[in-house]
């Protein structure tokens, strides 16, 4: 899940986006309403965490531009005023959520995840796939009942392999999905992170390389394995990871 932080008091914002990271999301970050237009009119976002009252370009004409142009981009909208006027105004502005300031890190979580899933093509919150488990609430995994000790980005790497079911995801995806804007196309990152997944899953291999494609898991045992699968070694895609 990709989401956009735009606020413009520093310490909030760096708050907001780093606990974002810890649970597994890649986000990006703009200090004010011009800004984040640049970066949703250029990237594909899930959710958007949107402070009301911004300088350069106020939240409420963030909102009116996001759908005038059609961007799929949830909105949760931030705003120091909590009366029923300005949730009403907020929301009919085409928000899809109102958070009122002060509020508890744990309750954005959710707002943001639940938005994220309405992004989404409706998927169901527990994940399975070749005795893979992921939990996309409590942000857990596990393997044949083996909870996984995983980092956010290994995290974030098998949640998109499993949802895709067995479809090739490539480095181009896993990066576009996983990672902040500023990754390099040209780093090891997809290729490092998987290979660190591979080795906490264990035995048998179950993250295959389709090469020149990207990264799939196994299809399950009593499925006979598509053509193109190989050993461990990263995929080679026109010289990117």
């Amino acid at each position: 899940m990709r989401v956009l932080v735009v606020e413009d008091e520093e310490f909030l914002r760096e708050m907001i986006a780093e606990g974002l990271r810890r649970d597994a999301l890649a986000v990006d970050e703009a200090a004010d309403g011009l800004e984040a237009l640049h970066r949703l009119r250029f990237g594909a976002y899930d959710v958007m965490v949107l402070d009301r009252d911004l300088p350069g370009l106020h939240g409420d004409e963030v909102c009116r531009q996001v759908v005038r142009e059609g961007l799929l981009t949830r909105i949760l909208m931030l705003t120091a005023s909590g009366t029923v006027r300005d949730r009403v105004e907020g929301l009919g502005l085409g928000a899809d959520d109102y958070l009122t300031k002060p509020f508890a890190y744990d309750e954005l979580l959710a707002r943001v995840l639940a938005l994220g899933r309405r992004a989404r093509p409706a998927l169901p919150p527990v994940l399975e796939r070749a005795g893979i488990v992921v939990d996309t609430a409590r942000r857990d995994a596990t393997r044949d009942g083996h909870r996984l000790a995983l980092s956010r980005k290994e995290f974030a790497v098998l949640e998109a392999l499993v949802r895709a079911q067995g479809a090739v995801v490539s480095s181009d995806d896993l990066i576009e999905e996983v990672w902040e804007e500023d990754t390099s196309y040209s780093t090891n990152a997809v290729r490092v992170t998987v290979s660190k997944l591979r080795a906490k899953l264990g035995e048998p291999p179950v993250v295959e390389t389709v090469p020149g494609a990207g990264y799939r898991i196994a299809p399950p045992p009593d499925r006979p394995a598509p053509p193109g699968r190989t050993g461990a070694d990263g995929p080679v895609t026109e010289g990117r990871p």
